[in-house]
């Protein structure tokens, strides 16, 4: 009887799995709806009253996305008191929905990434997780490891669907 072999094992086949990337850290939505008056209206002095009086300490390392939940006009200038008095205490802060917020903390772990580490290599990044990887994370990977690796997949190691081959010179 011959040996099993574990032909993907043996391919050479890089695999990148962004599951394994998910950043490490609560996430917290908030919502800037709960200081408007009836629902529409911002006021600057009870507003800056909030801000003021908030117990801003309890989003300490916290991932932080501002949102409003109606369909108000909040001005710019609140949106950075808000990021102003988080800035101490968050980890992260954008404004934006939860999907604008994974987006931004795989694009700041995306940015350290060494694509010279993948040069010349055939890559497959996964694509089954079970954490909400954004789409955003997959096409950044996807347009920093292109100038460097020799194919990209996607998929799992077994059955993938090629996305990227260099042609040959």
């Amino acid at each position: 009887m011959s040996e099993i072999v574990n032909r993907v094992a043996q391919s050479g086949i890089v695999t990148i799995d962004l599951e394994e990337l998910f950043p490490a850290g609560e996430r917290v939505l908030f919502d800037i709806s709960t200081q408007l008056v009836e629902g529409l209206l911002l006021r600057e002095k009870d507003f800056r009253d909030f801000i003021a009086n908030h117990a801003w300490k309890e989003y300490s390392c916290k991932h932080v996305a501002l949102f409003c939940s109606t369909d108000a006009i909040v001005p710019r200038w609140a949106w950075m008191l808000l990021s102003s008095a988080l800035q101490p205490f968050a980890a992260t802060v954008v404004v934006g929905n939860a999907e604008t917020l994974e987006t931004e903390l795989f694009r700041r772990i995306l940015d350290q990434l060494n694509p010279e580490d993948y040069r010349d290599q055939r890559v497959v990044i996964k694509g089954c997780s079970h954490r909400p990887v954004p789409l955003q994370a997959y096409v950044a990977l996807t347009a920093k490891l292109q100038p460097v690796v020799k194919s990209i997949l996607y998929g799992e190691p077994c059955s993938t669907v090629p996305v990227y081959k260099r042609v040959k010179s």
